[in-house]
């Protein structure tokens, strides 16, 4: 039996909405799933592009932010080229 085993980074965001446009408008990432255990309650969503899968979290003791991850990737040139400017960067 094959077994694959994928890391998948766990990222802590204190804003939805500047991490939806960080994440899915300026660098193309989708929300392909979102879950809150109730109105008002923290974020918690998973965003893939091109076989990369993140997980963003708003819960607090979840993990702390500041955390650098590094992506192995083909292409990074013809990324970044499409890359618009980011008024944050």
């Amino acid at each position: 039996m094959d077994t694959k085993q994928t890391i998948i980074p766990v990222l802590r965001i204190p804003d939805v909405e500047k991490a939806k446009e960080f994440y899915t408008d300026w660098l193309g990432f989708s929300i392909d799933r979102e879950h809150r255990f109730g109105e008002n309650f923290p974020l918690y969503c998973q965003i893939p592009k091109n076989g990369i899968l993140i997980h963003l979290t708003e819960h607090y003791g979840d993990c702390i932010p500041g955390a650098r991850i590094r992506i192995q990737m083909t292409g990074v040139s013809a990324f970044q080229q499409q890359l618009k400017e980011y008024r944050y960067y």
